[in-house]
This record gives structure tokens, sequence and C-alpha cells, in this order.
């Protein structure tokens, strides 16, 4: 038996921060929506709900489905993006979010986007997105302020 081909991308930060803070900042759009570079996620925070990411002008820009959610440990998200068509004709993609403990005050944050396909051109373009977000998440956490603006989608 052999495995599927898979594309991913994993990032692994420490944040200087409680794993109560760092969840609350994945699970709160208000607060995301200062560390997305403009946009918002918007959820039903709960293992079967909707999710959607919702571009500063209205458009969709991904939607999918919370299928796990461990408060302060680990959340996966089904997700499709839903505004490039050549990222959308790829298919269904898991985002995972795992907390863990660290030295002191510190947690990390270890963030894994996966989907069953070689050469995935929507693992590409994540691979750039996801390091902006994550440093201006740790940086909000960390001193309050993000260090990169809101992008024009």
């Amino acid at each position: 038996m052999t495995d599927a081909p898979k594309s991913s991308f994993v990032y692994v930060t420490y944040i200087r921060t409680t794993a109560e803070k760092l969840w609350s900042a994945l699970a709160s759009a208000d607060f995301a929506q200062k560390y997305w570079l403009g946009a918002r996620p918007d959820a039903e925070w709960k293992v079967g709900g909707a999710w959607k990411l919702v571009l500063p002008d209205g458009r969709v820009a991904d939607t999918g489905e919370i299928v796990e959610f461990d408060p302060g440990k680990r959340l996966a998200i089904r997700w499709r993006n839903e505004f490039r068509p050549e990222l959308k004709e790829e298919g269904w993609s898991l985002c995972v979010m795992e907390i863990e403990p660290a030295a002191g005050e510190t947690v990390k944050l270890t963030v894994t986007h996966s989907i069953e396909r070689e050469g995935s051109k929507l693992i590409g373009a994540v691979s750039g997105g996801w390091p902006q977000i994550l440093s201006n998440l740790k940086s909000l956490l960390e001193t309050g302020s993000v260090i990169l603006p809101p992008k024009k989608f």
C-alpha cells in the first residue's frame, strides 16, 4: 500500500503568550481581522461548524468546515479556496493548528496546511500567506501591534 500524493506546508513559531490567549486570538473574528491582513475569518466555532474567510470588500476568499475543535490545543479546518479558479479546482485541503506549551509563558504554534495532491498550487499560495499572517499574529500578541499592514486583495 502506498500513500496518496500530497502537498503540505508546515510553519512553526513560538509566541510569548498563553495557550488561552492564543486560542482566543485564533477563534475571535474581530481580533483575527487585525492580523489576517484585513481579511476576516467567520465561523461557528464548534466541530461541524461552517468557516469562511471574508475579504475587506465582502468577497468570500475561502470556505470550509471545522473538523476538530479542542480549545487551547487543536483546531482543524477543511478548507477550499473560492476566488481563484485554479485553486478552487484543486478541491479541499486541511489546515491544522496545534498549540503546545513551551518554556515559561511561551507556546509553540504549528500550522500544517495540506492537500491530497502533488505539486498543489493552493499549497504554493498558502506558503506565501501563512508566514505573513502568523508573523502578524505573533507581533500582535507580544507587542500589541502588527508588522504588516492590510493587503489589497
